[in-house]
Parts: C-alpha cells; structure tokens; sequence
C-alpha cells in the first residue's frame, strides 16, 4: 500500500502555489525515478507503470540504455544546433532512418518540439500544398492545446472555452461504436458516419473542393480510446482522395508501435498524405516530426520555421532508440500482438464478471476499458473511474483516464508478462470494489 508522506503533499502543495493548473488529476504520485516496467516516487515507493507517461515510455519508462547514452554523450559536445537555419549531420541520419519506416513515397520531415506542434505544422503544410482553407476533424478528437490545433480538437469543452473563435475548422461526427447514434452494428455504424459526412457536412457545411485536409486519430486518445470500424477509415482515405483533400494521421499517441505497427493507420490498409508523431518518438525528450508525401513538394523558405526543432540531445535520443526499434521490429510486433490478446482477454473476462464494465476496445496494447454505472443505461461512471484510478494507485499501479469515464490500459510494450498479470490483478480488484459500491447505492 501506498503511503502519502507529509513530503509528498507539501511538493503538491507547493506546486500548486508555483504553477498554473494544468490537467493533473488526485493522484498524489510525485514522480523521483524509473525503469523498464516500474516508476517510483520521492519515497521510494515502487508503482507498475500502466500509462507509459502518456504513451511516451512505450519501451520501457525511461527509455532505452542506449537512448540514454546517446543524450548523454550530444549533451557533452552540442545540445542546440539552430537546425532551421544551420545544418547538422545527426538529424539528417536520423530522418533518413525516419523515413524507412514510413511508406514508399514519403520524404519531407518537419522536426518539432510535440504533438501539439506536429499537428500545427501539418495544418499549415496541408493548406499551402492544397491552396485551399478548411480543415475538417472530428468530436472526440484530441490534437493539442496551441490554437492552431486546438480549432481541430473536440473531446472536451473545457479545452475550448474561452479561446475562441476558430476558424476554417469543421468538425464531423466520428464512429463511436459503442455508443453510436445510429444504433446499427460496427460495421453499418462505419458506413453511416461516412453517409452523414457526405450528406451533410461536404453538401451542407462546406465544398470538398474547399477542403484541404481530414485529421484522423487511427485510434482516439483523450476522446475515449475509440477504435473506428475497419470499413470507415478506408471509405475516409476514398473520400479524401475523391476530392483532393490531403488525409491527416495524427499518430501522436496511437503510433511509435503502441498499436502493433510502428505507424498506427497501417492496421486499417491505407496510408495518409501527412503523419504527425511525439512522445515517444523522442525517448523521454520533447521533440515532434510532421513527415509527408514527397509528391507534395516543398514550402517556401521562411513559411514555416521553429527554434528547437532539431534539438541535437533530443535527436540523439530519438535516434538511437529508433534504431533500436529497428533492430528489434518483429520482436517487438509479436509483443504487442501477444500481449494485447492476453490483456484483452482479461479485460473481456472482467467485463462479463462486473455490470460497471460497459465496454472494452482498442489495438495493440492501447486498450481502454469504459466504466458506466450500468450495462443497460450506459451512463458513464465518472466518478468510479476516478475511484479505480485512486484505489489502483494506493496499491501500486499508475493508470490515467480518457473520455468520460475511459481508463487507458497503456504499460510499455516491453513490460514483463508477471508484471502485467500483477497490473492487470491490481486493477480488476479496483474495479471489483467500484462495482460493488455500485450495486450498494
């Protein structure tokens, strides 16, 4: 058990009188060190690691020896190059090593500082090689806080209010299996959401010929971990290219193999025009990448540009890791693929066992499992999944919440079989007390 120290609650109490809100939740968890499978806070106590930092330790938290090793190595010769206006060997290696893991056909790089920045750069690239000035994304989404990408995220109002307006922005609905409005089954629900985009958002709303780009998340994050039907992102990339519009895919979360493909659109057959990536593409460090289509040519010099793009610490870490997940692809794919039908398997045990277990989803090891107050209402159970989350933490498991009332299943993808199975225990005896304290109301 957990032990919440008076140290821990004065760093948190002092935080809060240093910095501005952000989006840290009750978790008391008050971060010291970490390795492979476990984090540890100031006092020791040792947690395995369900969140991989927010999908930025997907192999293993705090990164590779070798990542390491690298950072520490540039750190002592160069950290800053001014890469947009001077040149540099190392992330000229490492893009062209980038690019092998891209489809034929891609070969122009953006380097960044994050998701949020990747997605910025994408917005911009996509309206210049196109000329055109709307950008269409769907609720639920998530792709950053910065203004330019938070016009395209719609997964909270709370993200929103207040920073408006927006504009050249559409939002469409996108499929959401579980709870879709149309209430046919997966794969109808796929094909309405496209008809409705059809019908009403590129009849309606806006021209397609006005459209630069559709940004998709192949599998939602903060929106829930949704998982779209197979037939939907197919019908979406012949939409797109009906019409010229560039297809987006945002793989800030969901790609860097989290789920089971180094690129998280490849698990739907169709490739996109633009990727952004972060997390854990840096290896712990901040850093972002937007790579596209080499038949869409360049940008103008000075129309876009940053000062840390490049950073050479952080492409020395995000190199040599990449390497490593080279040399270890096939490996690290049967992992993903081996591990997440055993979570899967377990989650789906669970949720025949508990009724606050409404639905369970995802790819790979990006799973989330959706609490709701009962199977026959689904109202989601918002304040049980803060519950879980506190209950699984006290008894040495890290977890985060998407959506309403999601919990992301997201450990590294490196995590031993034991300490999974000792997670996954963690969490389902939390779930088992939430769900009695339901059934006791």
């Amino acid at each position: 058990m957990i032990k919440v120290t008076n140290r821990i609650k004065g760093i948190i109490e002092r935080d809060r009188k240093v910095f501005l809100t952000t989006t840290r939740g009750s978790i008391p968890f008050v971060a010291s060190s970490g390795d492979g499978d476990f984090a540890y806070d100031i006092e020791g106590n040792r947690l395995i690691d369900f969140s991989s930092f927010i999908s930025v330790y997907n192999l293993g938290v705090n990164s590779t020896d070798d990542a390491r090793r690298a950072i520490k190595s540039q750190v002592d010769r160069l950290m800053h190059a001014a890469f947009t206006d001077y040149y540099s060997e190392l992330p000229v290696s490492f893009g062209e090593d980038l690019l092998r893991m891209f489809p034929k056909g891609f070969g122009r790089i953006f380097l960044s500082n994050s998701g949020t920045e990747a997605n910025e750069a994408a917005i911009k690239f996509s309206r210049i090689f196109t000329k055109r000035p709307y950008i269409i994304s769907f609720y639920n989404a998530f792709h950053g806080r910065t203004m330019g990408s938070l016009g395209l995220t719609a997964a909270k109002s709370v993200h929103r209010e207040h920073f408006g307006p927006f504009s050249g922005v559409i939002h469409a609905p996108y499929p959401y299996p579980y709870r879709c409005p149309f209430s046919h089954d997966h794969a109808e629900c796929g094909m309405d959401y496209i008809e409705y985009l059809k019908d009403y958002v590129l009849s309606k709303e806006v021209s397609p010929e006005e459209v630069a780009a559709i940004f998709l998340e192949p599998v939602q994050g903060e929106g829930g971990y949704i998982v779209p039907p197979q037939n939907f992102v197919r019908e979406l990339r012949k939409l797109a290219t009906e019409h010229g519009i560039l297809l987006v895919s945002d793989e800030v979360q969901a790609g860097y193999m989290r789920a089971g493909k180094f690129l998280a659109l490849d698990n739907f057959g169709v490739a996109a025009d633009i990727y952004t990536m972060a997390k854990s593409l840096g290896a712990g460090l901040p850093f972002g990448a937007t790579v596209t289509r080499s038949s869409l040519g360049d940008i103008p010099a000075g129309a876009h540009a940053n000062t840390f793009g490049g950073n050479l610490a952080a492409v020395a870490g995000a190199h040599a890791q990449l390497k490593y997940l080279e040399k270890n692809r096939q490996q690290l794919e049967r992992q993903v693929s081996d591990k997440g039908r055993a979570i899967l398997r377990r989650l789906m045990k669970m949720k025949d066992d508990y009724d606050i277990v409404g639905d369970v989803r995802g790819l790979g090891m990006m799973i989330g499992v959706e609490l709701v107050k009962s199977k026959r209402g689904k109202e989601p159970a918002a304040k049980e999944q803060e519950q879980v989350i506190m209950d699984s933490f006290m008894n040495g498991l890290l977890l985060l919440p998407a959506g309403q009332s999601t919990i992301r299943i997201i450990p590294p993808i490196t995590v031993s079989r034991e300490n999974l199975e000792k997670g996954l225990d963690i969490f389902e005896k939390a779930v088992a007390k939430a769900d009695k304290s339901l059934r006791h109301k």
